[in-house]
């Protein structure tokens, strides 16, 4: 088996391969681990864990603890996030692989023929090869942005100086994350999108994080079109009246992701794809039955998670060859803003295109979860969607840790749970996940407490 990509979905599938006692070639032109470790997933949180502690001391006094008054040290903040991204690394490492049986070819892997991979000191003859070359930063096609310098997720994370204003130019989930840490750790942030933000999202939790932004200091520019660029950075926007400038000494594209194909010669092996990535039916499979795609290749989504979901599918299938579907992963969403906003299946305005008026929505507000009293952060919701007969359609959580809660909602729609399995659960007392058995709870309030359940404790009554 031949793995082009190590990332999440790559190392998995190698791992999971070369421990069934596969042989297994690895390439990888850039840093194992991939994007997640080295460029994404780690070092923002990495940086969102520093600027939470400087918000939380600042903001301590409506807990009865003040503090002095908060020194960021910009260059041991990203000492934490290199320290962050070193802990991790070992386990994505050249040296862990090669030690399961994989040979790691570090350059870059382009297909000869439909079965055939090379490098510039290899070449592969291949039983099964699975593309899992992940991502990169979308970059705009805008009249002068080539000629100003700009940052990504890529190289942000290299910065040794706190950048005195930041303009992100995107006010996607990486946007809102990266702008409302920057700002927190004492940088001006304004950020320009030009739709709404975090527009896929339920537009009331949405709302609930862009009101914490607001609070924050983050200038929010929304429904903004950006016609160039100049220098300064300064980003050119249509106005109601003429042009209006933003400048900032800094500049953060974050407009999306893109598949990262370049180079592959994929042409030479049969496989079709797109602007979304690698096209590959519901087993991951692309026209070459020889070849499946994973994670952000493959075009059905853009999470880590995803990718290591799509890399047990891949085992199943290819090894061992069992029906697999991708269709119907069940794959939960995180904006790790704070509030932190989490999200799995339909939205409402989702569910009633496809449902019509079949459908019911419960809202429980994080106001009378008593945990959330007690920490003085009662900020968020609950809104659980089902069909009118209790099917579960989605789920939006929106406040403190809504992405470690959003799991049992992903437990219950993978295993198609229903509401009176979760309604059965014991949830511990005080916590924030009570409100998940809150929100099923709350969908039996009408019939369990109906004119016709009174009528019938009114005749069990004289019977019990």
């Amino acid at each position: 088996m031949v793995v082009i990509g190590a990332g999440s979905g790559g190392l998995s599938v190698a791992a999971g391969a070369a421990q069934l006692g596969l042989k297994v070639v690895l390439f990888e032109k850039g840093e194992m681990g991939g994007d997640c470790l080295n460029y994404g997933c780690v070092p923002s949180k990495a940086l969102i864990a520093a600027a939470s502690a400087a918000h939380e001391m600042r903001t301590s006094s409506r807990l009865g603890v003040s503090a002095p008054e908060v020194a960021v040290d910009f260059p041991q903040v990203m000492a934490h996030v290199r320290a962050a991204i070193a802990t991790i690394a070992p386990h994505d490492s050249q040296a862990r692989f090669e030690g399961l049986g994989v040979q790691v070819v570090r350059e870059a892997a382009r297909f000869v023929d439909r079965r055939t991979v090379a490098s510039d000191s290899v070449k592969v003859r291949a039983r099964k090869i699975i593309i899992a070359t992940g991502s990169r930063a979308a970059v705009p096609d805008l009249p002068g942005l080539s000629e100003v310098p700009f940052l990504t997720n890529e190289t942000l994370f290299d910065l040794e100086v706190l950048p005195s204003r930041l303009v992100i130019l995107g006010g996607g989930p990486i946007g809102v994350e990266l702008g409302q840490a920057f700002r927190r750790l004492g940088s001006e942030v304004v950020i320009v999108e030009a739709d709404r933000l975090l527009g896929r999202e339920d537009p009331s939790a949405a709302a609930a994080v862009l009101d914490q932004l607001t609070a924050d200091g983050v200038t929010l520019m929304a429904g903004r079109k950006v016609v160039r660029v100049e220098p300064g950075p300064t980003l050119i926007i249509e106005g109601v009246v003429g042009e209006e400038q933003v400048a900032g000494s800094h500049l953060l594209i974050a407009v999306g992701r893109q598949p990262s194909l370049d180079g592959l010669d994929l042409d030479k092996a049969g496989v079709e794809y797109n602007a979304r990535g690698v096209v590959t039916d519901r087993s991951l499979r692309t026209r070459n039955r020889r070849i499946y795609a994973v994670g952000d290749a493959a075009g059905r989504g853009q999470f880590t998670h995803l990718a290591g979901a799509h890399a047990g599918l891949v085992v199943r299938r290819a090894i061992f060859g069992l029906p697999v579907n991708a269709e119907t992963l069940q794959v939960p969403r995180v904006t790790y803003s704070d509030p932190e906003l989490a999200a799995i299946g339909l939205g409402e305005a989702e569910a009633r295109k496809a449902h019509g008026d079949d459908i019911r929505v419960e809202i429980v507000e994080l106001a009378g979860n008593d945990r959330a009293i007690a920490e003085g952060d009662v900020r968020g919701f609950g809104k659980l969607i089902t069909t009118a007969r209790g099917k579960i359609l989605g789920v939006t959580l929106v406040g403190r840790h809504a992405g470690d809660h959003i799991q049992l909602w992903a437990l219950a729609m993978s295993a198609g749970l229903k509401l009176s399995q979760v309604t059965g659960m014991i949830a511990p007392y005080p916590t924030r996940g009570e409100l998940n058995k809150r929100l099923a709870g709350q969908w039996y309030t009408p019939a369990l407490f109906s004119s016709r359940t009174r009528r019938v404790v009114a005749l069990l009554k004289h019977l019990a």
